[in-house]
């Protein structure tokens, strides 16, 4: 039972981030998207850092000087800008493909930065993945849009900002790290205003509820994504987070008229096969790692790595 309510929650929330880059799209096309993000980042870290305050946490500490949340900050900068840059120039449902390629990023990069193993099983899945990306932007060949390149900005920033957490020292509570990754928005914003020369604009009564609702949706999918990673079997859970490309493919041909081609559904096929094996292949692994008895006779502890949502820290993958 404990699963069952992991993966709905885990559905869930991935149903309300596709429904916030809705609103977030939406609303785009009248405000600036740095407006709509310092909105969101305002609201969100006021909330956390309020929660945080009455569980007696510091929100500033000498903490936010440490070089892992430095990095991830920085990381989470350059991954909103590239992610709410893919929805509001390409397709909803191109942009959510290239995301799901995040968590086998994650993987490269502990295999790469960390050391951790990866067996050319989950080396085959990553490489059939990155491939997948390849077949969806298509890059030199008719039909390429750049801006579809933000997309993969996004995943190689979320990436950053997955790795870094996982060194932040264990000291840092978790309703910090929620409250500085909603607090990132506000000066990512600010560089997408000064970028675009974009100015503020009052909103009316229509964009007001859609800000409304891409705060809304936001609280709901963290609070739903938290809540997920803390029930259950992680390793079972996590690959319920793939549902969010239906969601974003449901929500694209409804409400935007998008009509994808075959070559963007073989691309988010492999791309979220390839995932959902990598998920399946470490859990595995983890069993394996459980059963084998170490030396002097106490269980083993398991070899693969958490997925990333497993950490517990700062803003949810996006």
């Amino acid at each position: 039972m404990d699963n069952l309510r992991g993966a709905l929650l885990m559905i869930l929330a991935m149903a309300a981030f596709a429904v916030e880059d809705a609103f977030i799209k939406t609303a785009a096309r009248e405000l600036p998207t740095g407006q709509i993000l310092i909105v969101i980042g305002v609201v969100g870290g006021l909330f956390f850092g309020l929660l945080a305050r009455r569980r007696g946490i510091r929100l500033f500490t000498r903490d936010l000087l440490d070089p892992p949340i430095m990095v991830r900050n920085i990381s989470e900068i350059l991954g909103t800008i590239g992610f709410i840059t893919a929805i509001t120039t390409i397709p909803l449902s191109t942009a959510s493909a290239v995301a799901q390629a995040m968590p086998l990023v994650v993987t490269l990069g502990a295999a790469l930065i960390f050391g951790e193993p990866v067996g050319w099983r989950r080396w085959s899945a990553i490489f059939a993945g990155l491939a997948g990306v390849l077949v969806i932007i298509r890059p030199g060949l008719q039909g390429f849009d750049p801006n579809a390149l933000w997309a993969v900005l996004a995943v190689v920033g979320l990436a950053g900002r997955d790795l870094s957490a996982r060194a932040v020292p264990g000291r840092v509570p978790h309703m910090q790290l929620a409250a500085y990754g909603f607090l990132t928005l506000i000066p990512t914003g600010l560089i997408l205003l000064a970028a675009s020369g974009a100015r503020l604009v009052w909103p009316d009564l229509l964009h007001a509820g859609l800000l409304a609702g891409a705060v809304g949706t936001g609280m709901i999918a963290y609070y739903a994504i938290t809540s997920a990673s803390r029930t259950g079997d992680v390793s079972f859970v996590t690959p319920f987070r793939f549902t969010r490309m239906l969601f974003a493919l449901a929500i694209g041909i409804a409400i935007f008229g998008e009509r994808p081609d075959a070559l963007t559904y073989l691309g988010a096929t492999v791309i979220v096969g390839a995932g959902i094996y990598t998920f399946l292949r470490e859990r595995r692994l983890a069993q394996q790692g459980a059963k084998t008895p170490a030396r002097g006779g106490a269980a083993g502890t398991p070899g693969a790595p958490a997925p990333a949502e497993s950490q517990g820290k700062g803003r949810p993958p996006r």
